[in-house]
């Protein structure tokens, strides 16, 4: 068959697919897209990162579904079936586990850098709404995820979290026994949580995510002011496809290799099975993204002006992510002149706080 034909046949399958779904305007779109290069273009590639992230997640996460069985009297003992018997069944779980905390800590990463460019004001407003929603799912999957395995450690965090929950007010008792399904943590509360991460979770985030994406791709990439300033013929831009698009998967590709090198050489430990008639082991802590709130509960006194310590720190968190959320409508009030050094701060403050409180968690 000659070359001609090939193409006759490719031209006359995207036609037939472009007649009924109209994708040559989208193709048309990402071949005049456009992306600014500058010092801190960098930045642009972190949720790109997060994205491949997830995308292993999905994949590795399926795989593990073949074998893995969600209840109470087998669900260790298939981790274990996974991690020893199954071929490379014990890879597919620690690129699993390792993806996740890198995906928790790249969209953590790609916030931040999107706060400092205050890429979050208008047009941007729900770009950054959708993206603090799909940072607040990323660490749902690590909460509800940490619990599978069935492991000592797990049942007894988890524990502790639902605790955490049930201080909310109003609310928290309910939450705790919808999240627990009942009184206590047992078998209910391992099928909850596996509903909930591989059902509920997921199509959520596959919701917010299209949306954010079509966000990023109708709005493009955010200029800092500098370069804004620029005339344009000063500035310096890249086609999205596929010279940025390249790069973005050549960092995936590194990304990837660490991934590897961390699940062979660091394989995720299984532990020992949960015994709900065990007393606690010493030394429970949350996944390390949870770790900030979790000292910063543990500091705060057991009573602050009539009201219980713990109360008042999650509605304190609560309160602060409800305004984190809102950025771009609270950074209006501020005036213009002080907006910028404002900003700086705050993010400074915020991460300094996160990161201070991670380390003294885990030196503690």
């Amino acid at each position: 068959m000659s070359m001609s034909s090939h193409d006759s046949i490719g031209q006359r399958l995207f036609g037939w697919v472009d007649e009924r779904f109209r994708i040559a305007p989208l193709i048309e779109f990402l071949r005049h897209k456009k992306v600014p290069m500058h010092r801190h273009t960098v930045w642009y590639y972190m949720g790109g990162v997060a994205l491949f992230l997830f995308i292993v997640q999905v994949i590795t996460g399926i795989l593990l579904i073949l074998y893995y069985k969600g209840d109470e009297a087998t669900a260790f003992e298939s981790v274990r079936f996974i991690t020893t018997k199954v071929k490379f069944g014990w890879l597919i779980r620690s690129l699993h586990s390792w993806s996740a905390n890198f995906m928790v800590f790249f969209v953590f990463v790609h916030m931040f850098s999107t706060f400092f460019a205050r890429a979050f004001r208008k047009p941007r407003e729900l770009t950054w709404m959708t993206g603090f929603l799909l940072l607040a799912l990323a660490m749902g999957f690590g909460f509800t995820g940490y619990l599978l395995p069935w492991n000592e450690l797990a049942y007894f965090a988890t524990k502790v979290g639902t605790d955490i929950t049930g201080a909310v007010p109003l609310i928290g008792n309910m939450a705790k026994l919808v999240l627990r399904g009942g009184e206590d943590v047992t078998g209910a509360t391992l099928s909850r949580f596996y509903a909930i991460h591989i059902a509920i979770l997921p199509a959520l985030f596959s919701v917010l995510l299209g949306l954010h994406l079509i966000f990023v791709q109708r709005l493009g990439m955010h200029e800092p002011s500098f370069v804004e300033k620029l005339p344009p013929e000063r500035k310096k831009m890249i086609p999205f496809f596929p010279n940025f698009l390249l790069r973005d998967m050549l960092l995936w590709l590194i990304v990837l290799n660490i991934l590897l090198y961390l699940s062979v050489y660091f394989p995720w430990e299984i532990g020992e099975k949960a015994d709900m008639f065990a007393s606690a082991p010493e030394g429970i802590r949350p996944e390390w993204y949870f770790m900030f709130m979790f000292q910063t509960l543990k500091l705060i006194p057991a009573h602050v002006l009539l009201i219980e310590g713990e109360v008042l720190g999650i509605v304190g968190f609560g309160l602060v992510g409800v305004a984190w959320m809102f950025v771009p409508f609270w950074e209006k009030a501020i005036p213009s002149a002080k907006s910028r050094r404002t900003i700086l701060v705050i993010g400074i403050i915020s991460v300094t706080f996160i990161i201070g409180m991670t380390i003294w968690g885990y030196l503690v």
